[in-house]
């Protein structure tokens, strides 16, 4: 085995044994729950809005893209679900002209309603415009779910629901996140 190959090869294991961690540490009843408010937003026809920065924005689009799909595709019951992070043209011109903090908020304030339901992904928690567009959801009576990292930040203290991966490890994070998006998109692929 050459110096590189076992260099990767403890580096490889012991991603994998934090990962694995990482995952163990998570609160499945949290999850319980979003899955919960998710099912009752479809059922009661409320928008879905889900936002990111970075890893987590494509964490966002992917899970949209799971749900509107995957867990909406010839059924009856079907889910509104968006991603503020997919119209690039919206996100530039607030970013240009505005601010970069507020391209979430500024779309929930054409969209959000009520009762409706908004996630948001941030690895540290603490990115302006997720916590600006928690704020701004919170306020006008929207549900509130974080998938955060580490402590959690300001965003995880704002959210009704803070789905946390306790780990220091930005790509572990991202990890952990995915899955939790997976598990709550397959739960609805999968229902009988």
């Amino acid at each position: 085995m050459t110096p590189t190959i076992a260099r990767a090869s403890h580096f490889t294991t012991d991603y994998r044994n934090r990962l694995h961690e990482t995952i163990r540490q998570l609160d499945l009843d949290q999850v319980d729950t979003a899955i919960e408010w998710f099912a009752e937003a479809r059922e009661h026809h409320r928008a879905i809005f889900t936002a990111g920065n970075g890893g987590s924005a494509s964490t966002a689009s992917h899970f949209v893209c799971d749900v509107l799909k995957g867990a909406s595709y010839q059924r009856d019951r079907r889910f509104r679900i968006m991603a503020l992070t997919d119209n690039l043209a919206t996100i530039t011109a607030y970013s240009n002209d505005v601010s970069y903090s507020a391209i979430f908020t500024e779309q929930l304030k054409n969209f959000a309603q009520p009762g409706d339901l908004f996630m948001a992904i941030s690895g540290s928690g603490n990115s302006p415009n997720v916590v600006e567009a928690m704020d701004y959801a919170n306020s006008i009576g929207c549900r509130t779910i974080a998938l955060t990292g580490r402590d959690g930040g300001k965003l995880g203290k704002l959210a009704q629901l803070n789905i946390l991966a306790p780990e220091p490890h930005m790509g572990r994070i991202e990890d952990v996140h995915l899955i939790v998006c997976h598990m709550i998109a397959y739960y609805f692929m999968e229902e009988k």
